[in-house]
């Protein structure tokens, strides 16, 4: 099955698509491991994406669907493969459209309040990158990790102010793909939040894709 997944930061895309990963016996493919991946191989295109990001600049369309086109002509993507991270534009969804047929699309919806919610809660232990949240996974000592007794910090990326910006973002540049894909058929709604546990979400996911 090829499959793409849409959803804003905090949906839990990573966590669903490791489990589909498992369950279809297919790679999921994630466009900034892509990038890290050619990157540290020092392929052509990684060494024109590491000179593009050390001047600041923002990587072409051609390249990354360069990088797609050449992952998902892989052997061990023959039986299908999950796209998390692309694609993100029209342009970018035509061109996949040109590579391949996609079987479905699955959109994780999840209101802004939850996102904000799940993000904004994150703490991080500094030294060893645990993660914590201070309602569905809080440290035993409130502020502390649970090991190191260091102070926990949260990214400025967690920060509410940058989650509305990245959530605007993600908003205006994905609703137009998901009318894309609706007017193809091809879109599954996932309904989510943040009482649902990962695996009642895959399980919604698998219904989804089977009807």
């Amino acid at each position: 099955m090829k499959m793409v997944f849409l959803g804003p930061p905090g949906a839990g895309k990573g966590t669903i698509a490791a489990k589909a990963k498992d369950y279809y016996g297919i790679p999921h493919i994630s466009t900034g491991d892509l990038f890290r991946n050619n990157i540290k191989n020092e392929t052509p295109l990684g060494l024109q994406v590491k000179s593009i990001l050390g001047s600041g600049g923002l990587v072409p369309d051609s390249i990354t669907i360069e990088m797609v086109r050449n992952r998902i002509s892989e052997s061990d993507c023959a039986k299908g493969f999950i796209l998390d991270g692309f694609p993100r534009t029209i342009a970018q969804a035509d061109a996949l459209a040109e590579m391949t047929d996609i079987d479905a699309v699955v959109n994780f919806d999840i209101s802004s309040e939850e996102v904000i919610e799940r993000l904004s809660g994150r703490r991080m232990c500094p030294s060893t990158g645990r993660i914590y949240h201070i309602v569905f996974n809080p440290p035993k000592v409130a502020g502390k990790d649970d090991e190191t007794g260091e102070d926990l910090i949260q990214r400025d990326d967690d920060k509410e102010d940058a989650i509305k910006h990245r959530l605007e973002v993600y908003t205006s540049q994905t609703q137009p793909l998901i009318d894309y894909y609706t007017e193809r058929g091809l879109i599954r709604n996932v309904k989510t939040n943040n009482r649902l546990q990962p695996e009642d979400v895959f399980e919604l996911t698998k219904k989804a894709l089977n009807g």
